[in-house]
């Protein structure tokens, strides 16, 4: 059991998503994941001024739990066009076992998403930050055509939406999803490449 004064925000943050899916975002309480801890909610309160503080933090930490395998994918060195295709992949593989492991949980974090819209915001800005960290190295390379770069990762992003945002979820276990991205991959490497 955690004591007062080892509770870290990380074990809160553990805490509270064990709590959202049990609870569900609507019922979930700061005294319910003291409970867990064993702690006073005041605890919570010392790394947490709020509840809507602690809510954000678990949506930041789920966001994050995706960075640092793509950060690391579009910094490595390698063609641009195989690191783009595999960063894309890797994305639509970490959204997709969210939502199909874990649908009570992926259905909460729709609910926080919603209500920390400045959290997603700066979250795409880091996974279109990277798109244009590849895209930049493959116009380096001269692998791809010349073009603005934080625009055409944009695109990017924007174009393969359907198989990382949260909203179509429920389409990504048809049959033919793998297929459809593939085909779409086609599309956009297309575009970019150079020759």
């Amino acid at each position: 059991m955690t004591t007062e004064t080892t509770l870290t925000a990380e074990q809160i943050l553990i805490a509270a998503e064990d709590v959202l899916r049990r609870f569900g975002p609507t019922k979930a309480t700061v005294v319910d994941v003291a409970r867990i801890l064993g702690v006073s909610h005041s605890s919570v309160y010392r790394h947490f001024p709020s509840k809507a503080a602690l809510r954000e933090a678990v949506t930041q930490r789920w966001l994050d739990q995706a960075h640092h395998q793509l950060a690391f994918i579009s910094t490595e060195p390698g063609p641009a066009e195989e690191r783009l295709h595999r960063w894309l992949v890797t994305l639509f593989a970490a959204k997709r076992k969210k939502a199909l492991d874990d649908p009570e949980l992926f259905a909460t974090y729709m609910v926080l998403v919603e209500e920390n819209s400045a959290t997603v915001d700066a979250h795409i800005e880091t996974l279109v930050g990277q798109i244009s960290q590849i895209v930049q190295d493959g116009m380096d390379a001269k692998d791809f055509r010349l073009a603005h770069i934080q625009n055409t990762a944009r695109a990017v992003f924007d174009a393969t939406a359907h198989f990382h945002d949260p909203a179509y979820a429920g389409e990504w276990s048809t049959p033919g999803t793998d297929d459809r991205f593939e085909a779409l991959w086609k599309l956009i490497v297309g575009g970019l490449r150079a020759k």
